[in-house]
Formats: C-alpha cells, structure tokens, sequence
C-alpha cells in the first residue's frame, strides 16, 4: 500500500470515489474532470500494489477561534473507501500520514463530520454536542412583535450581485466569542449565502441593520414538506439584543406560510431559557451530536488556551497515533513546561512518589480543550484520571460557548 497526497488526474480518480461512496448521480462525470484536476486543497490517497485507488481524505485548512486567539486547525472531509478495500487499514494508513504532517505544519486541533463515532474515536478524535435545533410553529413567537417594534429594525433581502461586507461585519462580531467558529474572508461568507436558481433551491438570506448599522443576518432553506413547508434556519447571528429580537420577530410572520420553524443556535444560548413564548411547551429541542474534534498539537494547545492567573498544575496525556503528543506538562498561566516526553531537558521530570494531577486520553483532552464539557462530566469518564489538584482544574477546564459554521 502507498499513502501519498494527490495531484493532477488522482484527484478525478478521488472524485469518482466520493461520487461512488456517496451516493450521488451524475450524469456526466467527465464533465467535472478539468475543475477536479485543478482542485487545490490537500487531498491524501492510498493505493495498492497495481496502483489502484483505494481510499482518500481530504485536510481543508481554516483558523479556528479557540479563546479568544487564532489557531490552525484542519477538517477532514471526502473519507472514502470503495467497497473492495474496506476493512484493509487504508484509511488509518491515511490517517497516520495526514495527522503527523499536520501537527509538523502547525496544526492545533482537526475535525469532522462523522457518519460513526466509534469509527473515528479509532484516531483520536471525539464526540462535541456543538449546538441544539429547536422546532415550532411560527405563531409561537408572535410575542416578537412588540419586543421588536421597541427598537425597530430595518431588514433587506440579499441578491446574488450584492455585497456581503455587511453579513461579515456582523459575523466578526458575533463569532470570536464562540469556540471553533473559523475565521471568515469575504469569499467564505459569500459561500454560504450564494445559491445556484434561487427559486429552486429556495436559498434566502436578509440583512437587519438598525439605523445605518448592520445587527443581525439570517440564512434558510424553503424545504419541501407533503403536510406544510419547513422553515430551515442555516445560520444566524446578531451584534445586540435589537438584532436578536428581531430575527425572532421575522420568524414570527410566516404562520400561514410555513407548518414549523427549525432554529439551531450555538452551544451555550439556550433559546427555552429566555423565549418570550407563550408556551414553552410547543417548542421541541434537538441536540445535534454529528461534530468531532480532536487535538494534534497538545504543547501548543496549553500555550493558547485561556488559565487563570494563578494557574499551576500538571497533566499526562496519551496519544496513539501522534507520538509527539505523548506528553507530561506542567502547566502555569505564562508557559508550559515539558516534564516528560520528546522535548523535556535535562533534570526534568516527576519523582518517583509524584503523579500528574490529570491523566487522560487525547479523546478526553479534545472535548475538555474546546470546553463541550466540564471536569465533573470528564471524571465519568474511563479514560480520565483525577489525582490532585482539583480545585484548580475545575477551573480550567469549564464548559464553553460553541459554533461550528463550516461544512467540510
């Protein structure tokens, strides 16, 4: 077997795979041969002996807000094996490859979209409930109208030829806060408002500013139902509470249009908390699980994640595919130190009667890093070990805001 990353006519042959795996119907895939050829993203293949495709994965690469900072992050997407050779390791193979060339390149954490969790906890990586979808009928939100009328917002309809500067501004306000949300230029935002035929694929999206500034956007489908059509929110975001109640507001005129409303909103805002409603009761919660995570470089992770100023603790962790990861540190608010592992110094180290105050799995430190869960949920766990200290990494290792607003 051969693991290597793809050019030129490999990457048609990686197309034809995903199409194949996927499920998908062209009707002429030669048509898409000159575009894939072209194709620039890091796209990793594994071959056998007579040079056939087996497998391939592509790494899109993105910085994610994590704390407040930029990080370097991959995700992985387009994992395909044809049915022959599957069960042949050719995706670990991959795996193994792409993950050590990233964490060289700087990478601080990966993720993906999985189609089985349990296949991917295989390398390293590890379930984040990211966000929660809730579903009602419009009508349930017609309180809306005199919260908004309070501060009046204008809204506008995009069209294909308009600018997109003011979705940005809003996005780069509302999306620093929240943990894995990418940094966005000008094209990625165009991305995800753009539509082929409008009226097809029924895509809308509309801009709220109040007064001369932009406060809020929102993005949906048109989706087909027999019994009534469903309002499917992609994306939102706002910069004030004007902005946010007047999303709502919107939402709340389509009662003789639309059979329900299907509203996802970040990890950490959670809409039956403060829903002017009502009747709560008529809102359904859904929490979407379908996000893994997984960190590739854990020195540089404790050197960007937020600490308290009198930070002072000492953590062991286990990685089975990143040999480098396989680390003791002591961790302080303004460095980290290696005690044990590939960059130790000289006299460094435990003692014999000392432990680590935490050992875990790189899977546990995934899920803690990004703040999905907390230290109690994290000592449930069989890959997780408490010794000492704590108080203090009780407060480390808090939950915290989540947005996942890329598709890869």
């Amino acid at each position: 077997m051969t693991i290597k990353k793809l050019e030129g006519k490999e990457r048609f042959e990686a197309h034809k795979l995903f199409v194949y795996c996927f499920h998908q119907r062209v009707d002429n895939i030669e048509n898409e041969r000159q575009k894939q050829e072209a194709e620039s993203q890091e796209d990793w293949g594994a071959f056998d002996d007579d040079g056939k495709l087996m497998a391939r994965i592509i790494n899109n690469h993105y910085d994610f807000n994590l704390d407040g900072k930029a990080v370097k992050a991959g995700g992985i997407g387009g994992v395909a094996t044809y049915p022959e050779y599957r069960e042949t390791g050719a995706i670990r193979e991959i795996f193994k490859a792409l993950l050590l060339e990233a964490y060289k390149n700087g990478e601080v954490l990966s993720a993906l979209y999985p189609f089985n969790h349990k296949f991917y906890r295989k390398f390293g990586y590890e379930v984040v409930p990211f966000r929660n979808e809730y579903k009602m009928h419009p009508n349930v939100l017609k309180d809306y109208h005199s919260l908004a009328t309070e501060e009046k917002c204008e809204v506008r309809r995009w069209q294909a030829e308009d600018d997109v500067k003011d979705f940005l501004t809003v996005y780069n306000q509302f999306a620093p806060s929240f943990n894995l949300s990418a940094l966005r230029t000008e094209e990625m935002m165009k991305e995800h408002l753009q539509f082929e035929k409008e009226y097809i694929d029924r895509k809308f999206s509309y801009i709220f500013t109040l007064g001369d500034q932009p406060v809020a956007y929102l993005i949906f489908k048109d989706e087909f139902n027999p019994q009534a059509a469903v309002f499917k929110v992609e994306e939102c975001a706002w910069t004030c509470r004007a902005g946010f109640n007047s999303i709502l507001n919107f939402l709340s005129r389509f009662s003789a249009d639309y059979g329900s409303i299907v509203l996802p909103l970040p990890k950490g805002l959670d809409l039956l908390k403060i829903i002017h409603a009502p009747n709560a009761y008529e809102i359904e919660k859904h929490a979407c699980q379908h996000f893994m995570v997984r960190v590739m470089n854990v020195l540089k992770l404790f050197e960007v994640i937020r600490k308290p100023a009198d930070c002072d603790f000492t953590i062991k962790v286990e990685d089975d595919l990143i040999e480098e990861n396989n680390l003791t540190l002591r961790v302080m608010a303004d460095k980290v130190e290696v005690l044990v592992g590939m960059d130790a110094g000289a006299g460094a180290g435990l003692t014999n009667v000392s432990k680590p105050d935490i050992e875990l799995d790189i899977r546990a430190l995934s899920q803690l890093a990004v703040g999905c869960t907390n230290l109690d949920e994290a000592a449930l766990r069989s890959d997780v070990k408490i010794n000492s200290n704590e108080e203090m990494l009780r407060r480390v290792f808090i939950e915290k805001p989540i947005l996942i607003t890329e598709s890869f």
